[in-house]
Formats: structure tokens, sequence, C-alpha cells
């Protein structure tokens, strides 16, 4: 069974390979100011998306991505700005998704990619 960490740490990796797939070009990952920590920043063609990756193992507490509340959200998109200040990152336009992995015990998994959270 895997620790917390390793678990987050599988789950990032396999949301970023997932957005790769579907054509984002991964900018930043783990990327810390004193507001916070964003998961994954990529772009979209003209548009920069804030990642949040939530991963469980299991469903007992609902889906990954419900974990997202409005106010971590809210706090995603503070995060958005602050990144685009420090990288002078010119854009069309700026949007915070989640990415809900959940790790099967049989090893495989499933992600569910809600876009445009806040």
């Amino acid at each position: 069974m895997a620790t917390k960490d390793e678990l987050g740490a599988r789950g990032e990796r396999l949301a970023v390979e997932f957005l790769v797939r579907q054509g984002y070009v991964i900018l930043a990952r783990n990327w810390r100011c004193p507001l916070g920590e964003v998961d994954v920043v990529a772009r979209e063609g003209p548009t920069v998306v804030v990642c949040e990756v939530k991963t469980r193992s299991g469903e007992q507490y609902g889906p990954p991505a419900a974990a997202v509340t409005a106010s971590k959200a809210a706090r995603l998109r503070r995060l958005a700005g602050e990144w685009l200040r420090e990288w002078d990152g010119a854009c069309a336009e700026v949007r915070v998704d989640v990415l809900g992995v959940l790790c099967l015990a049989a090893g495989g998994y499933a992600i569910e990619h809600v876009r445009g959270v806040a």
C-alpha cells in the first residue's frame, strides 16, 4: 500500500501524462509562491491552465475532484494571477481545472478532468 505522498506523486504523474496526451504543454509542476502551491501549470492553445490534482485510492469520501471547494478554487485563481505576474505570461485566457485521479487497487486508474472551476 502506497503512502499518502507516494499516492499523490503517482496521481500528479498520471495527470501530467493525461494532459500531454490531450495536447497540453506543461509549463510548471509544483510551483510555489508565498500564497501556496499549484500542482500543474499548463497551456492549452492560448489559455494558461492552472491545475489542481486530487488523488484518492477509493471513493469512500466521494470522487477526488469533489474535494476542491469553492474557496480552494478561488485560491487557485489568485495563485494563477501570481504565476502570470512572476512569469510575465501574456495569454488570452486563464482557467482553473481540477484533475481527479482515482488509483485502483488492481493498478489501474481513472481520471476525471473538470474544466473551469473558478
